[in-house]
Order: structure tokens, then sequence, then C-alpha cells
């Protein structure tokens, strides 16, 4: 059974989200937006959305479905997002680590992934945050929607339907951690390209190599040499 619920407004569908709950079933269940007033992103991070132009949307899953570490499902998600977005536009997003996807240099969406314990039951609690119509970014430049880098028009109904059955079919499939690392690197944004990095207040050339199976970042920077970082330790300037 699809269970997928809709909401006028709200403060942020991940907040909303276990209200809607039935813990004795292990369908994946979801509620979505196109008025979210008070978004949340990852790391404490905020995520803005303005009214009927983009989608926010919040799922289910429960832990028992899921046999990833947290950090490679994390990844998995994304690698699953980016196949239903490259399938809606035939653009072929790239993933900002660790939870970013990006259309020809902007971002679209974001990923917000939490574990809770509700009513003694483990679930993974996903947040997406999908720019679909908005045009006007002026004040977030690293940003676009799926209209502004595609051209193409979506109607917001039935792409959050769309989006909900797709990831009911494909993201609780199987898949070895391998292979999950490997399409991440696959699709790593700005990977082997010199790039220009923040760590700390400093900020000097470098070059993206991979992702490790731990989830750690490795950049060969221009004065340090190979190092590795965890999110929040080094900033991508694009």
């Amino acid at each position: 059974m699809i269970r997928l619920f809709y909401l006028r407004e709200c403060s942020s569908t991940h907040d909303v989200l276990e209200k809607f709950l039935t813990h004795d079933t292990l369908d994946l269940q979801a509620v979505y937006t196109f008025n979210q007033i008070k978004g949340k992103g990852q790391y404490g991070n905020s995520w803005e959305s303005g009214d009927q132009l983009n989608l926010a949307y919040s799922v289910a899953v429960p832990q028992e479905l899921i046999k990833l570490p947290n950090h490679l499902f994390n990844f998995h998600t994304a690698e699953v997002v980016a196949d239903f977005l490259a399938i809606l536009t035939n653009h072929q997003p790239e993933i900002k680590w660790p939870n970013d996807l990006i259309i020809k240099q902007k971002k679209v969406a974001g990923l917000l992934i939490e574990k809770k314990l509700l009513n003694n039951k483990s679930y993974f609690l996903v947040g997406i945050g999908l720019n679909v119509l908005q045009q006007n970014f002026r004040n977030l430049p690293k940003a676009g929607s799926l209209f502004t880098q595609t051209g193409i028009e979506f109607d917001l109904e039935i792409l959050a339907e769309s989006l909900h059955q797709y990831l009911d079919d494909h993201l609780i499939n199987p898949i070895s951690e391998e292979v999950v690392l490997e399409e991440l690197n696959r699709r790593l944004f700005r990977k082997n390209l010199i790039s220009v990095f923040e760590i700390g207040q400093l900020r000097q050339n470098g070059i993206v190599k991979k992702v490790d199976e731990d989830g750690f970042l490795w950049v060969e920077l221009e004065h340090n040499g190979l190092q590795k970082f965890f999110h929040k330790e080094i900033t991508l300037l694009y």
C-alpha cells in the first residue's frame, strides 16, 4: 500500500511525519507539502521553500529493511533520488558530498536523514527538499531548480507522487556496500577538478579525489597534500 499524505502547509515535513505513522507495517510512509515554512537541513541548517514552487517530502523507512551502514544508506538514498531526476529530466545529477544533488553546477535538491526510535520501532526519516519551479535565487547563488536548470515545468502533485512511487520501488532493494560506494564516486561533484576549498578561515586550491568506505572525503590540497575530512570540516566553494 502506498501511504502518502499531502499537507497544505507545515513547519517541516520532518517534524510532522511521525504523527502519520502506522507502526504495524513495513510500508514506506511519507508526507509532503508545497508550502514548508521552517524546513530542516542537514547538521542544523535550514531549507527555505517558496509557496507552490518546490517540494518538501519526508518518508519513514523501517530500519529493519535497510542492511547498509547509516552513512552508506545516506549515499544510497542520494543515488536513488539522482536516478529519479535523471529519468525525469534527461540530465545526470551529480552528488555533492555528502547530501546535495547538483544539475549544471547548481544545487537542486538536498537530503536530511535522521534515525529515530518511535513507538519502540526504529526508523530512518528521510527528508528531501527539491527545488522545482522556483526561478528567483537572488540570495542563494549556488541554488537552482529543475526549471532553471532543465527548462522543464513540472506539475508538483504528479512529481510528488512519482517520487514516492520511485522510492517505494527502489530505495529498499538489496545493494552491496561496494556498489553504493562505487556509484557515489562515479557521480561525485567536482571529482578530479581543481576547486577552491575553505578550511577554517583559510582558502586553498584542491582536488576532490574520492569518498571512502567510512564516509570521509579525500582532497588533494595544494599546500597540505592528500587529506581526509568529515562534514563541516571543509567547504567546497563553487
